[in-house]
């Protein structure tokens, strides 16, 4: 991973009618490569995430040079389904985007769906250390309910 800024903050935004949204300055700079680019990838339903291209190929490829390698010796033989499964669910995960003028994301096809908010209507952006999240409302809200008991505990682990 590159030594990129602890990407912090919640940010209400809107998208609009063709479906675009724009990033504070901050975190479009945080996860776009010299040529505008970055990763738009299916996180989990009602969450889309944005990376740095560089820190995402980095993650992926480290992934799958381990199931290779797994396959090539064999070690997989009986589980072919699963990584036909991952295959594909790894091939419809991302796409590259460019953002327009550095901070405006196009919410593409296949990801609008996903990410499941109307045109018109409001998301939350956040920043999560490592990438910028993009999440429908009522998912951030319940994942807060779910995640903030477990705060405390979970930075003692982490920071101890």
């Amino acid at each position: 991973m590159s030594s990129e800024p602890f990407l912090q903050g919640e940010y209400k935004r809107t998208i609009d009618d063709r479906f675009r949204l724009t990033l504070p300055t901050e975190l479009a700079t945080a996860v776009t490569d010299n040529d505008g680019n970055t990763i738009l990838v299916k996180e989990r339903y009602g969450c889309l995430s944005l990376w740095k291209p560089a820190d995402w190929t980095a993650r992926v490829e480290s992934g799958v040079d381990v199931i290779k390698s797994k396959i090539k010796a064999g070690l997989l033989a009986g589980r072919m389904n699963e990584v036909q499964r991952l295959g594909r669910l790894l091939s419809t995960r991302s796409k590259v985007i460019q953002l327009a003028n550095r901070s405006r994301v196009l919410i593409p096809e296949g990801f609008r769906e996903f990410l499941d908010v109307p045109a018109t209507n409001d998301v939350m952006l956040v920043g999560a250390v490592i990438c910028v999240e993009i999440w429908k409302p009522d998912a951030w809200l319940e994942t807060l309910k779910v995640d903030m008991p477990e705060f405390g505990d979970m930075f003692k682990e982490l920071v101890g």
